[in-house]
């Protein structure tokens, strides 16, 4: 088939003859060449089944129609459609043959609410190889390509961004360690949250032992006899020191107000009571005191 059409200034009507002559040679045309394709078909069909050929176990596939959808691979929108062992679009180049035995998982990217399309991403069990990406798929052929899936047991998971899948591959080559099922858990959103769930029950359901509880109140118990001790240690530190009691603490009170006097006192009488005070500081209560005239 031609792989480029003129396409003229010339306005053209539906009713014009030049036109309708066009589509019916257009039609002709695919009518010879899937004529000309079922005898070869069978032809090959009749060799392969031959025995020098059976190591081989080739066979043609048909397309499934109803399983196709439209999507971005390459730089324009071409119909893609699986057939049992393959995902092809042979319609426009370049063209897309992909062996499903050959996928290990299939990531859905920019699934997400108020999204009109998607992109899937295909990786090989070959990490060296470069994923295919099939973009801007509509929305609505989400259930079906997951239908699909499904039927093929191709694991598959969601995703709300666009990963960087020659980061991940690179990742997934030096892990080499990591089990093969859970090597890919990290693109599984539920297990995250179920991660997260189980920890908060655990804590949740975490009780104390007898023996934490025990050296809590020993230690609770520590800190008050502590604290007691403390407070009659510093009792005994008063009385050690020397501290005043109580009846000299009123009798240096006495002697001051006696020596101040009251404010009706002339200045003579409160320097008399002065002196008196000072003498007794000086002579203690139990020795003689002298006596001086005033002359």
């Amino acid at each position: 088939m031609d792989a480029v059409d003129s396409i003229g200034l010339k306005r053209r009507s539906v009713w014009d003859p030049d036109e309708i002559e066009e589509e019916q040679r257009e039609r002709a045309r695919r009518r010879e060449i899937n004529r000309q394709f079922e005898p070869f078909v069978r032809r090959v069909d009749s060799i392969w089944t031959k025995p020098r050929f059976n190591q081989h176990a080739l066979q043609f596939e048909t397309p499934l129609q109803k399983l196709g959808f439209n999507g971005v691979h390459g730089r324009t929108t071409c119909f893609i459609a699986p057939s049992p062992s393959c995902l092809v679009q042979l319609i426009d180049a370049p063209f897309l043959v992909t062996s499903l035995r050959e996928v290990d998982i299939v990531c859905l990217e920019r699934v997400a609410l108020g999204q009109k399309s998607f992109d899937m991403v295909f990786v090989f069990h070959d990490y060296t190889r470069d994923v295919v990406r099939i973009e801007v798929i509509p929305m609505t052929d989400l259930d079906k390509i997951k239908d699909w899936l499904n039927d093929c047991s191709l694991k598959y998971y969601e995703s709300k961004l666009n990963l960087n899948w020659r980061k991940v591959l690179k990742t997934m080559m030096n892990d080499q360690e990591s089990e093969t099922n859970d090597r890919w858990e990290f693109l599984n959103p539920d297990a995250s949250d179920s991660g997260s769930e189980s920890s908060e029950t655990e804590d949740d359901q975490y009780e104390p032992s007898d023996l934490e509880t025990g050296s809590e109140s020993n230690d609770e118990g520590s800190d008050d006899e502590s604290v007691v001790i403390s407070g009659d240690d510093d009792g005994g530190l008063d009385e050690d020191d020397g501290g005043e009691s109580w009846d000299e603490m009123e009798r240096k009170a006495k002697d001051a107000d006696a020596e101040m006097g009251s404010e009706s006192d002339s200045e003579d009488e409160r320097q008399r009571r002065r002196e008196k005070a000072k003498a007794k500081s000086r002579h203690p209560s139990g020795a003689p005191q002298k006596r001086q005239r005033l002359n």
